[in-house]
């Protein structure tokens, strides 16, 4: 997981801490390391050239550890979308030095290079359509900006050397030229890669061939044959211990499943975790479609980024968690199948990989991890600044914050199946996956919505508008009343706190009557900030839930928003832990409001490390409504001292504070 120096504590607390077991988020936000944070953090945002369409890449590429160093002949097959032609240029940074450039594997062609492009001189004018392919020869020590880029690195604790890239946004062109945007996907590509016989060489697609030569290199060849990315094509590079199983798709069929892991990684904890990537295969190849690069592979790279990247067909991985895993493989439908066009659409990859985590829990562990997961993604929306649609990209940082792009882009996910009901939310992501105008290329939100609305039958404007284009969420004060006279009709106002300068947010709100013949679910739109229902009822109305499921990101006040009994509590809290720092132990006391029916509710009290490592479970069962007080002894789970947090989750409340143990 990588965190922000100056900012540590208030990133942890609102964007990495509140998550299961495992959920630690070390997923994959892809948030520079402390020595690096803001190093190359503000960048040009780059469409590439638009004069050409790149069809194929080829990377042949000549690496040495001591020194560190690559040499390589890049070929570009690109094919010219202008009438005529006669030059072009290729993304590439400064740190590489050009030999030479040529045609076709041929006549050597004219150049420049500065600024970070490769200026290409054609020897004759290229018509509309007209394909050809050009060998860049460079060399140089890569650049590591972003994320890294192209990072030679050890492991273990004999310090062996690995080589590897992570090109997401704006680091491709720091170790090959290439058209440095995700709008324009190759159709196919090669990676060769000529390195000491000590490297294990991973990267996409189907292995072709490793060869010893006899200086002590191995030449290893990989073909990837759908359409890909640029930021996508990648290597890893160790002396790695490969374990293998597959994915049975059919009865006659099946799917190779690599993992290219580090030595000391290979324990059977971790096989154990890397097993359950072929339930997760399965999963989403029953939720979304098949697994979208079935003709080759799926597998994983371990290596040396704090986190994961969903490099096509060979994800690369910090470590074998759970939702790391989870989160990374979704990204092979979500974000390398369909790629977004450009970063403002960012949340199209990161979004829907986090939604993907829920989509997980739900089918391994079921609802109740499903609904614990939305919980912990909407707290975390809470805090996301401005709107999921970026209009500045040239900061890493804004491209990938965890709160806006990857929490809120998944609870909108959440939401819209609120709105159109589950076989038809799961039909409009198998609908967007499979159009042709998308499947295997890139789209926009305004794609993505066309879809939705196309399968769902109706507009979905006025959602995409206030959630994707708008910011923040709703906040209702919610009351209602049943008159004497008219005993089975409910009176329902529901208002919206404007008074922050935010605009009414026009949303479906399903409520659960409790009346004298049972329970009801009743569905309102309100699109007013003070909007007054009367709903005619079968019997009389005693209490109503609003959103029992949860299907709005929101904050919700009134008196009657929850049906109170006499005696109760009438809301939900969580108080400062007394003494506090303490040692040896701490007490934590809490509340838990009524719930509508007087039902027990799930109450699980929690403590986190730092790194957001659920590293406690204090409570853990169903509760009535009432005053709780609990002791907590850090010494019953072999804690060091030092800063922790807690975390209630009561029904659908949750709320986290700090604490301070010292022996």
């Amino acid at each position: 997981m990588k965190v922000f120096k100056v900012t540590f504590l208030f990133i942890l607390f609102s964007g990495l801490l509140f998550s299961q077991n495992d959920r630690g988020r070390q997923a994959e936000f892809k948030k520079m390391t402390a020595e690096g944070s803001f190093r190359n953090s503000q960048v040009k945002a780059y469409p590439g050239d638009s004069t050409i369409d790149v069809t194929y890449y080829k990377l042949d590429l000549n690496l040495t550890y001591d020194p560190r160093y690559l040499k390589g002949a890049v070929t570009v097959g690109f094919r010219s979308t202008t009438a005529a032609l006669n030059s072009f240029f290729l993304d590439l940074q400064q740190a590489m030095t050009v030999d030479s450039v040529t045609l076709n594997g041929g006549q050597k062609l004219s150049f420049t290079h500065s600024d970070a492009k490769l200026q290409i001189t054609l020897p004759k004018a290229y018509g509309q359509s007209e394909s050809a392919s050009v060998i860049v020869y460079y060399q140089g020590l890569p650049g590591a900006t972003g994320f890294g880029s192209f990072i030679f690195s050890t492991h273990g604790t004999n310090n062996d050397p690995i080589i590897w890239s992570l090109s997401e946004p704006y680091g491709a062109s720091d170790w090959f030229p290439c058209k440095d945007t995700p709008g324009d996907k190759a159709d196919s590509s090669d990676v060769w890669v000529r390195a000491p016989q000590f490297f294990t060489v991973a990267s996409n697609g189907t292995l072709v061939s490793e060869i010893n030569n006899q200086d002590g290199t191995k030449t290893t060849k990989w073909k990837n044959h759908y359409p890909i990315a640029q930021y996508l094509i990648s290597i890893a590079m160790t002396n790695y211990y490969l374990y293998t199983n597959y994915f049975r798709y059919s009865k006659t069929d099946s799917m190779i499943v690599t993992h290219y892991i580090f030595p000391e990684a290979n324990t059977p904890q971790n096989i154990e975790l890397l097993n359950k990537t072929v339930d997760m295969l399965r999963i989403f190849s029953d939720k979304y479609e098949l697994y979208p690069f079935i003709k080759e592979k799926y597998g994983h790279a371990q290596f040396g980024w704090g986190g994961g990247m969903e490099h096509q067909t060979i994800t690369s991985l910090v470590s074998f968690a759970e939702v790391l895993v989870a989160h990374e493989l979704s990204h092979q439908w979500f974000g390398d199948k369909v790629t977004c066009r450009d970063w403002n659409d960012i949340w199209l990859n990161e979004g829907f990989a986090t939604y993907s985590e829920g989509v997980y829990y739900e089918n391994s562990a079921g609802k109740d991890a499903y609904d614990s997961f939305i919980n912990d993604i909407m707290f975390r929306s809470k805090y996301a600044q401005g709107a999921i649609y970026l209009t500045d990209i040239s900061s890493v940082n804004n491209i990938f914050n965890s709160d806006r792009t990857y929490s809120k882009g998944g609870t909108v996910l959440h939401m819209l199946r609120g709105i159109v009901g589950d076989s038809v939310f799961f039909r409009i992501l198998r609908t967007y996956l499979d159009d042709p105008k998308y499947s295997y290329g890139t789209a926009v939100t305004a794609d993505f919505q066309s879809v939705a609305e196309k399968v769902y039958g109706k507009s979905l404007d006025y959602f995409f508008k206030e959630w994707i284009y708008g910011a923040g969420y709703p906040s209702y004060v919610f009351n209602w009343a049943s008159p004497q006279e008219t005993n089975n009709v409910l009176q329902l106002e529901v208002k919206q706190d404007l008074s922050s300068g935010m605009s009414v947010f026009k949303m479906p709100i399903q409520l659960k009557i409790k009346t004298t013949v049972g329970d009801t679910l009743v569905t309102v739109f309100n699109d007013q900030a003070d909007q007054t229902f009367s709903i005619t009822l079968n019997g009389q109305p005693q209490g109503v839930i609003f959103d029992p499921d949860n299907w709005i990101l929101k904050e919700v006040t009134g008196p009657t928003a929850v049906q109170q009994e006499a005696g109760q509590p009438n809301r939900y809290g969580l108080e400062q832990n007394y003494p506090n720092p303490f040692n040896p132990s701490t007490k934590i006391k809490f509340h838990v409001g009524a719930s509508i029916l007087g039902a027990l509710q799930r109450v699980s009290l929690k403590v986190f490390d730092l790194l957001g490592r659920e590293v406690a479970m204090v409570m853990n069962e169903e509760k009535p409504s009432g005053n709780y007080e609990v002791e907590f002894l850090p010494a019953n789970y072999n804690l060091p001292s030092g800063t922790y947090f807690y975390r209630l989750n009561a029904g659908n409340y949750m709320e986290t504070k700090k604490m301070m143990y010292l022996k």
